[in-house]
């Protein structure tokens, strides 16, 4: 069997899924890797073949979108070109980690494909929602992918089609301790914005991850460091717990580590709205905006914080037998061509 995994690499999440997921995918067959995106900021080790700037979201400063970077870095020819040129055609499955241009091009070729991943889960009502929903946010995550059929990703398995969270095996196999330190991923919020607040909470030490940083440095209790793949997973398994975006893959693999979470979705993310609306259901505190205000809730947080803990360890058969079987069942492929993960 031929795979194309279509990977959306805007932000990390979608990357760090795919690698997890590769090697389970390469037991039914050759898989083919397509990069769709310019703002990750983890190396892709894998069969990379195919590669678009596709459509990427970018952030200010202060921890929202910044739509003038995002909308001067879209090009419709282009996109339009890589859709036409991308072979899905040669492919016997299409698998779409939400993205654009391999839905595009799925769609003038006329070749079936799945949506697959935690964007997915939003085609389904059961999903959780803010009270006041978005009708653009709504638009963007029901139609910025048409698929043969949607498999979802979230927290919590709200429908047949949506399963828990895939977790990289270094998380499952991890001993979590608590070393007394709060993890931060804020890569929307500037460093410098960061370093003043976490300075003014002196008592509590505190290991920045900055899409800005390339070395290692200390600002008094503020360790600001790269962004490292087994550095931040190290980070992770022994802090107290994490302050970050109200983003999927990060917040689950803390929950499957039983950490306390403090979740603070990018403004003009829908998603991450609608994720906060699903970690408050679970018991993790989000805030709308990190400000300088918020200083008394953080406090309160760092000292009275619940602890949510899910396991999601078994997570990674059910998901791709399902992936697989629906892929079968509307892509007509010879059941001798790859053997399902039993």
């Amino acid at each position: 069997m031929k795979i194309l995994y279509a990977v959306q690499a805007t932000g990390n999440g979608h990357v760090s899924r795919a690698q997890t997921l590769l090697p389970y995918l390469q037991l039914y067959g050759q898989v083919n890797i397509f990069l769709s995106g310019s703002n990750c900021h983890l190396p892709f080790d894998g069969p990379v073949r195919y590669r678009s700037q596709g459509v990427s979201l970018f952030y200010n400063s202060r921890g929202g979108l910044n739509y003038w970077q995002l909308l001067r870095k879209v090009k419709p020819s282009e996109i339009w070109r890589d859709a036409e040129q991308l072979p899905v055609k040669k492919y016997d499955l299409v698998i779409n980690d939400f993205d654009f241009v391999t839905s595009l091009a799925c769609r003038l070729q006329g070749v079936p494909s799945i949506h697959f991943g935690h964007q997915a889960s939003f085609q389904y009502a059961q999903t959780p929602r803010p009270r006041h929903r978005s009708w653009h946010g709504e638009m963007l995550l029901r139609h910025f992918v048409k698929a043969s059929v949607h498999i979802g990703l979230h927290f919590e398995s709200y429908h047949p089609n949506i399963f828990i969270p895939v977790i990289k095996p270094e998380i499952i196999q991890a001993t979590p301790t608590r070393a007394g330190y709060i993890t931060v991923y804020l890569p929307a919020y500037d460093d410098q914005f960061l370093e003043l607040l976490f300075r003014s909470l002196p008592g509590t030490r505190f290991e920045v991850f900055s899409k800005t940083t390339t070395h290692v440095r200390h600002q008094g209790n503020v360790l600001f460091l790269p962004i490292q793949r087994d550095r931040f997973d190290e980070s992770l398994i022994h802090c107290d717990g994490i302050i970050c975006g109200a983003g999927f893959e990060t917040p689950a693999e803390a929950i499957h580590l039983g950490k306390k979470i403090l979740a603070i979705p990018i403004q003009g993310q829908y998603e991450q709205v609608c994720n906060a609306e699903a970690l408050k259901k679970m018991g993790v505190h989000c805030l709308p905006r990190l400000t300088e205000k918020e200083r008394p809730v953080l406090l309160n947080w760092l000292q009275q914080g619940e602890y949510i803990k899910r396991d999601y360890s078994d997570c990674i058969t059910p998901v791709i037998r399902k992936v697989m079987n629906s892929g079968k069942k509307f892509m007509q492929v010879p059941s001798d061509q790859g053997k399902l993960i039993t």
